[in-house]
């Protein structure tokens, strides 16, 4: 009867209700949301951000669900899927930033232009202040293919980065 009020109003009645979500997992999300958005709001500053990468986060961790009951850890697989994502939307943020914003260094725009997994390595490394075996925990690498991308980033950044840093002269003063 609702389905035939909804259509005389003009609205479109449900065709079918939402697939239903495993008990478990409902009971996971009521009690852990609230501090999974805390931690993401703490991060990314704004709660629009945390909102999203919550969201984001808990559809993660919907999708691995079953593989998920089967971890002896399972808050602290799913408290890592959670950091990843929320450490994934911060350094997003942070590129698109160093991007549209004009730039007072060259070295900024380098480091923006730099590709994904070096921009990544670079943030962690240098901005989290992360070491190598973290880093490879949190973007799924080897340790050694998080120092390659580090080494390859600092390649690309070394010279802007002698000139942005290099003593003024005599001759540079007027």
């Amino acid at each position: 009867m609702t389905d035939d009020v909804r259509e005389e109003e003009g609205r479109v009645p449900v065709a079918q209700a939402p697939l239903p979500l495993p008990l478990e997992f409902e009971a996971h999300y009521l009690t852990n949301q609230e501090a999974f958005h805390e931690y993401a709001l703490f991060v990314l500053r704004t709660n629009e951000r945390a909102e999203k990468a919550v969201h984001r986060g808990f559809l993660e961790i919907l999708r691995h669900w079953d593989a998920l009951l089967a971890e002896p850890d399972l808050q602290e697989q799913i408290w890592q899927i959670m950091r990843r994502v929320v450490i994934g939307e911060l350094i997003g943020g942070l590129r698109e930033e160093l991007l549209t914003r004009e730039s007072d260094t060259e070295l900024h725009t380098a480091l923006a232009r730099l590709p994904a997994r070096q921009f990544d390595v670079v943030v962690l490394r240098h901005i989290g202040g992360y070491d190598t075996k973290h880093i490879a925990w949190y973007m799924g690498l080897t340790p050694s293919t998080v120092t390659h991308h580090l080494r390859k980033a600092q390649e690309r950044l070394a010279p802007l980065y002698r000139r942005s840093t290099r003593p003024i002269k005599k001759e540079d003063t007027p």
